[in-house]
This record gives structure tokens, C-alpha cells and sequence, in this order.
């Protein structure tokens, strides 16, 4: 019960662009009930959307060792693996 309430409450977060509020909810899910695929695509959304792209697609590879045909997670990883590769371009040569 705890895990719906915490789930809808990031799912709320996500709504309202309060997309670091999100990923606490999502993180406290995960504790309750860590074999939930859908806690991570949506914290991988919310990653996304807060450019941590390595955090990304670390959640994204989590739910493919959970579910290999996971839909969400490849697309969510394809968007992780594009923001990293824009972000190694865009940044200046040491």
C-alpha cells in the first residue's frame, strides 16, 4: 500500500515538472519493492529530464537484467546513450 501511495505521488511529481521530487519518490519505491520494472523507466525518465544521463541508463540496464524485452527501458537507454554522446561533444577538449 505504502508503494502505490509513494508511486502516485512521484507519478504526480512527474506531472508537475518537479522532476527531482520524483526520482526521491521513485528511490523510496524501489526500497519497498526493488523487482518493480516500472519504478525504474520512471525514474529514468525523470533522470533524463534532469540531464543525468549516466543515471539513466544505469536504471535502464537494471530493468533489462530484470525483463530483456522491456520496451521503455530501450528507447529510455537510446535517449540516456544520445545525451551522453551530445554532452562528450559539447564539452571542451582538456
Amino acid at each position: 500500500e505504502q508503494f502505490k501511495t509513494l508511486k502516485a505521488e512521484g507519478n504526480e511529481f512527474v506531472r508537475m515538472g518537479k522532476y527531482q521530487e520524483a526520482v526521491n519518490k521513485y528511490s523510496e519505491c524501489m526500497k519497498l519493492k526493488a523487482e518493480e520494472c516500472s519504478i525504474y523507466t520512471n525514474r529514468a525518465l525523470c533522470y533524463l529530464k534532469l540531464c543525468k544521463y549516466e543515471e539513466a541508463k544505469q536504471d535502464c540496464d537494471d530493468v533489462l537484467q530484470l525483463e530483456d524485452s522491456n520496451i521503455k527501458a530501450f528507447y529510455r537507454r537510446a535517449l540516456a546513450y544520445k545525451g551522453l554522446q551530445v554532452r562528450t561533444k559539447t564539452l571542451p577538449a582538456a
